[in-house]
């Protein structure tokens, strides 16, 4: 499918996605992309979605996976793009039982300095301290592991981590606990779980070193279950969430070294362009 993939992507999205391609050469080494918004499109047409992630300026990608490629085959695909994977995902039950050498091999196949846990395994609604406690743990063994090897483990909050702790939240606890690890806000999880992500990150300013750029649809009811409905994702910059401060902040700390876009939204296609120019605008 290809070229053609990728002239019907434009035809849906219109004018605006050329503008952006001929916009952002500079914003491309900052601004990433998580490859789990494009997870429908690389089921059809694998190197057809790459392709479209090219003609968005990006170069910059979290991901972890090959879509069902050989890696060989995925890493020549991506080098003719110009694309790196800078940052893989690894699941919380590999690090709970030790499995580093699988993580740190995948890693080092993408070429990735950055290695991103999004999820605590635990029951519906039952995340407390003792949970919290636990992972923290196991987040200091893993990341003293990995640093060895030159990786930085990051955790990706999801919301149920905001739950109220002592005089503040059991992700309080995580921050102040966190020895050998790092974090990844998404701010759309952050905002989710009822905390405002720009003052998260002026709390802890040394403690993100990714960012996932997610809008929020206004009215979005909030919970701390770790889970929403994935149409509430808007374009950066329309909804519920202050991604212009969050942004800047970041800029200004120098601490996060990858602000990727994620998107999981049925529009994501239309709505990565709009997202992209909308922080070009920001500069």
């Amino acid at each position: 499918m290809g070229f053609k993939y990728i002239f019907e992507m434009i035809n849906k999205v219109g004018i605006s996605l050329l503008v952006v391609c001929f916009s952002l050469p500079a914003m491309a080494q900052e601004v990433g992309l998580q490859l789990y918004s494009l997870r429908n499109q690389f089921k059809e047409d694998v190197k057809g979605t790459l392709d479209l992630i090219e003609t968005w300026g990006i170069t910059k990608l979290e991901g972890g996976g090959t879509y069902g490629m050989a890696m060989t085959d995925f890493k020549k695909e991506l080098g003719t793009r110009n694309m790196n994977v800078v940052s893989v995902g690894a699941g919380y039950d590999d690090l709970r039982e030790g499995n580093y050498e699988k993580i740190i091999s995948n890693a080092k196949a993408f070429g990735a300095k950055y290695v991103m846990c999004a999820w605590i395994s635990h029951e519906s609604n039952m995340f407390d301290l003792e949970k919290t406690k636990e992972a923290t743990m196991v987040f200091n063994k893993a990341g003293e592991v990995l640093k060895e090897a030159g990786l930085t483990l990051a955790y990706h909050a999801h919301g149920y981590e905001f739950k109220p702790y002592r005089d503040g939240t059991l992700f309080d606890y995580m921050a102040k606990n966190a020895k050998h690890f790092a974090f990844e806000m998404d701010v759309y999880w952050v905002h989710q779980g009822g905390e405002d992500p720009l003052a998260l990150l002026n709390r802890y300013p040394k403690k993100f070193v990714l960012l996932h750029l997610k809008d929020m649809e206004k009215g979005t009811p909030i919970n701390q279950t770790g889970h929403a409905d994935v149409e509430t994702n808007v374009v950066l910059g329309a909804g519920a969430v202050d991604i212009a401060g969050v942004v800047k902040q970041s800029k200004e700390l120098g601490v996060v070294k990858y602000m990727f876009i994620e998107d999981e939204c049925s529009r994501v296609v239309q709505q990565v362009p709009l997202s992209l120019s909308y922080l070009e605008g920001l500069d």
